[in-house]
């Protein structure tokens, strides 16, 4: 296997195709040859319409002659015991057509050994803000996540990283880290990107059956629920979207709610009673065997737009 490839299945499209690298060794020369700034776009694959959203934005931040570099990597440091490592979707030949038809430059694909010649002995601790939520019900995850961006940041060396709004803990702790860690990098987040029936899109919805999907609505119903009660406060708008989601509790099937949180966006703290103010409205519920999040932007104090 050369160090870099033509990416053919894109190329059977008609559009410009991107640079195809499977190597550290192919990294360091595509990375040469990309013209300034590159933005990064890390991923683990399976791309859908809720990816188009960082990719045209990194599109937009790379500008006429810059470059977008996307990275396709199953983290497996941020799976735990149990979880859908193995399972997770992988289909790199449409997500190579996906990121022909968005501009993309190069696209980085390697395999564990690429990423991880050895088992890591030092790794990222996320801090306070890793160990809740999220971090809370799936330990380590946070570790994984920030120990793989670092090292995707040291070896595609961007001048950007585009993160997806959805993942909105994640996309805070990252820029924590890059500012922690003096990384140089500039961080944008994407939208978040809805299906037509409101379900935030993830590569995990392909693990829905059609009722699980019905269900599944339940998430973005209760955010929506709660960001209508806005101007009547906190306690106001989590009792709305708790409301929805006990309902779906006893849903065939039904949604087993893991975490309903309202936090401060500026610094993530759980908001008390009488907070005013911008916050994030986050909930993580399992329906069937699969595991999914969502959240909204609220104005606290404040009748929604």
């Amino acid at each position: 296997m050369t160090a870099v490839q033509p990416a053919q299945a894109a190329g059977r499209t008609g559009l410009p195709v991107p640079m195809l690298i499977r190597t550290r060794k192919g990294l360091v020369a595509a990375r040469a040859a990309l013209a300034e700034p590159v933005v990064l776009v890390p991923t683990m694959g399976a791309l859908h319409d809720g990816h188009r959203s960082p990719l045209r934005l990194a599109r937009e931040l790379a500008g006429h002659g810059g470059s977008v570099l996307v990275s396709i990597f199953v983290n497996p440091l941020q799976f735990g015991p149990g979880e859908d490592f193995e399972r997770y979707p992988r289909a790199l030949e449409q997500d190579l057509v996906v990121c022909a038809e968005e501009g993309v430059s190069a696209v980085f694909s390697p395999d564990r050994a690429q990423i991880y010649p050895a088992e890591p002995m030092v790794t990222v601790n996320p801090g306070p803000l890793g160990r809740v939520l999220e971090g809370k019900s799936r330990p380590g995850f946070f570790d994984g996540v920030l120990t793989v961006v670092l090292k995707l940041f040291q070896l595609t060396r961007p001048d950007a990283g585009v993160f997806g709004a959805k993942d909105a803990q994640q996309l805070a702790l990252i820029r924590q880290m890059v500012t922690d860690f003096d990384l140089g990098v500039r961080i944008e987040a994407a939208p978040l990107f809805r299906d037509p029936d409101g379900l935030a899109a993830s590569s995990r919805n392909s693990y829905l059956s059609r009722s699980e999907r019905a269900s599944a609505l339940a998430l973005s119903e209760a955010l929506a629920a709660g960001c209508a009660l806005a101007a009547h406060g906190s306690a106001a708008v989590l009792a709305a979207a708790r409301a929805v989601l006990d309902a779906a509790a006893s849903a065939n099937p039904p949604v087993d709610l893991d975490y309903l949180a309202l936090v401060d966006a500026r610094s993530f703290a759980e908001v008390g009673l009488g907070f005013r103010g911008p916050a994030t409205l986050l909930v993580a519920a399992k329906v069937g065997r699969t595991r999914l999040i969502d959240n909204i932007s609220i104005e606290i104090g404040s009748a929604p737009a």
